[in-house]
């Protein structure tokens, strides 16, 4: 019974990676811009677990390979509501990328600690480009939009 039962929980993990790229392949089909916000976001949340994942099982091809997803979905989700046109300090979309990316800012940190010394400098880029979209969101949700 209880083999039955993690059947579907090892699938879901072998089939993660091959479905990362899937999601954010969806949310680039997404029309609504703010959605396709939402959805690279939680792609970028989904690549980071996957990279910790592989770096807990050694493989440090899979986690530069995530961490190039991460980065590219927290850019697609930065450039979409940028494109959006709507004032940020408006919209729940803004507010809602800008929790997601200190969220996922403290996650990076926390894999960073648990990663060797060796290992680190594969998060600076990641580290520092989610910082900034997440301060440039901060603050246009502070500020508003620019006349």
């Amino acid at each position: 019974m209880m083999r039955l039962a993690c059947l579907p929980v090892l699938a879901l993990v072998l089939l993660s990676a091959s479905e990362l790229r899937a999601d954010l392949k969806r949310a680039l089909a997404e029309p609504n811009l703010e959605k396709r916000s939402g959805l690279a976001m939680d792609n970028a949340s989904a690549a980071l677990k996957a990279a910790r994942a592989a770096y807990d099982k050694g493989d440090n091809d899979e986690v530069a390979k995530a961490i190039a997803e991460v980065l590219e979905s927290v850019d697609l989700a930065a450039s979409s509501l940028d494109q959006s046109g709507k004032n940020p300090r408006r919209s729940d979309w803004y507010k809602k990328a800008e929790i997601s990316t200190r969220d996922l800012a403290r996650r990076i940190d926390s894999l960073e600690n648990d990663m060797s010394y060796t290992d680190r400098p594969m998060l600076e880029k990641l580290k520092a480009r989610v910082q900034k979209v997440h301060e440039e969101l901060l603050l246009g949700v502070m500020e508003g939009k620019k006349k």
